[in-house]
């Protein structure tokens, strides 16, 4: 009966329940930041545990008012520019296209008129749904609260967790979890790095090759970077199609930047930044991609890779061991 009661209140709180696990799990990425804030030294003042947590969000709020006032009015104006002269250029690449060798076997004609549509819609969806997205501000000031209360009274919630469990389990439960949080943090810390690097250094070669939508193809390039494969594969041939509206040179150049990237990623970035395995593979991350979008949406997509890192650990530790 008991159990039946919880089910029933975790369906009606469902929302709730997901902004507390976010919170959560950021709060756990983000704890050793404020640990080792509270580590340096300024002449002998080591700063508390809630002033290394206020440095945290003004650091954070600088940031992000950074990029609100000089970053994101230039990617709108692009994705809008992008939307409304796309179908005005596709004629001209069309034609250039016909021309190449063996171009009248494959249909191009339909395929890209195909593809225009698809891109036109996909471009205006995502500028005409920005304010149902804003629309959540709420949910999203609740979950940075909740973080922060995390990361200073979650020590004490974490141990009350273990409390429920009995004694001589604790301690295995607990190595378990810890385990896991370095796990997560390593991940997360480490692919947010990647995505950097590779946006601002696409951005920078677009715009150095006059790539119309240089900054908006930049951004998708960092930020799709988490889905590993498929999200470069989507962003490169996006950016390249874009890229041959003016020329086949730029487009060239496109790829050819994309190829270098790739191996000094694998050869150089990830096993530098990734110094310690993760060990979770392409598909799990997917799969797991795939799940929780299905799941809850946006929500799901943003924790679905730390739930999948925490789940390996779990079943590592009591169902393989």
């Amino acid at each position: 009966m008991g159990i039946l009661l919880a089910l029933y209140l975790a369906w009606h709180l469902l929302k709730e329940l997901e902004i507390i696990y976010v919170s959560a799990l950021f709060a756990v990425v983000l704890t050793p930041v404020v640990t080792r804030i509270t580590r340096y030294s300024i002449r002998g003042y080591r700063p508390s545990r809630g002033v290394a947590i206020i440095i945290l969000i003004v650091g954070a709020a600088l940031a992000l008012t950074i990029f609100l006032t000089f970053g994101l009015p230039p990617v709108l104006r692009d994705l809008r520019e992008f939307s409304t002269e796309l179908p005005q250029r596709i004629p001209a690449t069309i034609d250039r296209i016909n021309r190449l060798p063996f171009a009248a076997k494959f249909n191009v004609d339909s395929m890209i008129q195909k593809a225009e549509g698809t891109l036109t819609e996909t471009a205006s969806f995502i500028f005409t749904s920005l304010p149902a997205w804003l629309s959540h501000l709420f949910d999203i000031l609740t979950a940075a609260f909740l973080c922060i209360y995390f990361m200073l009274e979650g020590e004490y919630a974490y141990r009350f967790f273990l409390s429920l469990f009995p004694y001589q389990q604790r301690a295995r439960l607990d190595n378990t979890f810890q385990k896991a949080e370095l796990k997560i943090s390593k991940w997360l810390f480490g692919q947010g790095l990647l995505m950097l690097i590779l946006g601002i250094s696409s951005t920078i070669v677009f715009g150095i090759l006059h790539v119309r939508y240089f900054l908006l193809l930049g951004v998708l390039m960092g930020l799709f970077n988490i889905i590993p494969i498929a999200g470069g594969v989507v962003t490169i041939i996006l950016a390249a199609g874009v890229a041959a509206l003016d020329s086949w040179s730029k487009m060239a150049g496109v790829l050819i930047f994309y190829a270098i990237y790739i191996n000094i990623e694998n050869a150089y970035l990830t096993p530098r930044i990734m110094r310690s395995s993760v060990n979770l593979m392409g598909l799990t991350i997917l799969i797991a991609l795939l799940c929780g979008t299905a799941l809850a949406g946006v929500v799901g997509a943003l924790v679905a890779v730390p739930t999948a890192a925490l789940i390996s650990v779990l079943l590592d530790e009591y169902a393989v061991q």
